[in-house]
């Protein structure tokens, strides 16, 4: 096809980024795919009374109608819209939506196709981005609260005998528990925790003084705004049986706690590698909260509405990059009681902004002549393949396979324009 000899082609911008082209495709070239794919038919059916691939056009036409001319309709759009498109300079973001067509043999086929594209933009001056560095200092007090922590998972459970149930107590028991409509169940061996923000509001209470042997019986009324949506307004009845009572026994912070936490051989060397860590994890905080600081700059420099179609797209990407961690992890995403809709439309503004700040890194990248050689998406390659206990010949060959290695250079791209962009903001220290 030569659209600008054969074809009729007009393109509307309805904003920034949305374009609908209406294209009129002439009879002569309407009739030509009709006829091929008719053709195409008429070796491959088979027609009682004419030998194979010897049945007539109009034979074939007539029988086939509907679907030759919805298969040279697919044939005709789609190669329509690339050279014209191509012919005009424009590069669709997304899939250009077509209405259900119907041809007609010895007609022109007029059709109107929209779909988003980006246009180029002026990013700005880059050394008017101001960022403030947070202070990654580690406080005296951070380090306690690690101490502790790690006291809270070394702690051990010891029986109690000869009182009750008091608060902080970690009683086993069995319990039957029946909803408003009479409907029971029964479980045994529970152990809870007294004064857990999980427990049902009051439960506790019911509770308190009971000794092991004591049999409990009570009603709670749980609230209507409460968390769990089934029970939220109603009274559920339970008969609790104590069995026993535990308490958590803290470990002494001191030098033998400290060598049981591993080769230090006092609590003050103990003390010094929490620091560590801590100052560890705290400069990768920053550095996050830098980056994230500077991607909200980026992401506000956008003079127009993002495509509605790359914001779903990455609200789709992060919706399957959360089920993917929830079934590393061994659960199952539909299972998992989470309300994938709510989910989704949660990440709307920060895939918005993501996106967003994606589209400045890729413009002045192209503005920048930014560009990723071929050694050095080897080299990221073998990062992945090492971080993956894989070769990178296996990991290169899986990224081919499923069109990877434009992303990888897209995203290597991305990461020389924040370094481009860091070089000439403005970040000062808190």
């Amino acid at each position: 096809l030569k659209p600008e000899a054969t074809m009729k082609a007009e393109l509307t911008d309805v904003n920034d980024t949305r374009k609908t082209v209406t294209i009129e495709i002439p009879s002569d070239l309407v009739d030509a795919a009709i006829d091929r794919v008719a053709r195409d038919y008429s070796r491959r059916v088979r027609i009682p009374g004419f030998r194979p691939g010897k049945a007539p056009a109009r034979v074939i036409k007539q029988r086939f109608k509907e679907q030759i001319l919805h298969e040279a309709s697919h044939d005709l759009i789609p190669r329509a819209l690339d050279e014209v498109l191509r012919d005009k300079g424009v590069e669709p973001v997304s899939q250009p939506e077509v209405p259900h067509l119907h041809v007609t043999e010895g007609q022109p086929l007029t059709f109107s196709a929209s779909f988003d594209t980006l246009p180029a933009f002026d990013p700005g001056d880059l050394t008017s981005i101001a960022i403030t560095r947070p202070s990654g200092k580690i406080e005296d007090e951070a380090v306690d609260n690690a101490l502790q922590r790690l006291r809270d998972r070394a702690a051990r459970m010891e029986t109690v005998d000869g009182r009750g149930v008091i608060d902080g107590d970690i009683v086993t028991v069995d319990l039957v528990r029946t909803d408003k409509d009479g409907a029971s169940d029964t479980h045994t061996d529970v152990a809870i925790e007294m004064g857990a923000s999980a427990n049902p509001p009051g439960f506790d209470a019911q509770l308190l003084g009971a000794e092991p042997g004591a049999i409990k019986s009570f009603t709670v009324s749980f609230p209507p705004d409460y968390p769990s949506g089934e029970l939220a307004g109603t009274d559920v009845s339970y008969t609790v049986t104590v069995k026993g009572l535990k308490r958590r026994v803290l470990p002494e912070l001191d030098d033998d706690f400290a060598k049981d936490m591993g080769e230090f051989d006092s609590l003050a060397a103990l003390r010094g590698r929490v620091r560590e860590d801590l100052e560890h994890e705290g400069k990768h905080a920053v550095e996050r909260s830098v980056r994230g600081d500077l991607m909200k700059a980026l992401a506000a420099r956008v003079p127009f509405d993002v495509p509605a179609a790359l914001v779903d797209r990455e609200m789709d990407r992060r919706l399957e990059e959360f089920a993917q961690r929830l079934m590393e992890q061994n659960i199952d995403p539909r299972q998992a009681g989470i309300d994938w809709g709510a989910f989704r439309e949660s990440q709307k503004d920060a895939a918005r902004e993501a996106v967003a700040s994606a589209l400045v890194l890729d413009e002045i990248a192209r503005r920048e002549a930014l560009a990723i050689g071929d050694d050095e998406v080897e080299q990221e390659i073998g990062r992945y393949a090492e971080r993956a206990g894989r070769t990178p010949a296996a990991v290169r060959a899986a990224l081919e396979k499923e069109g990877g290695i434009s992303r990888v250079r897209a995203g290597l791209r991305r990461e020389k324009s924040i370094d481009f962009v860091m070089a000439r903001a403005s970040i000062t220290g808190e």
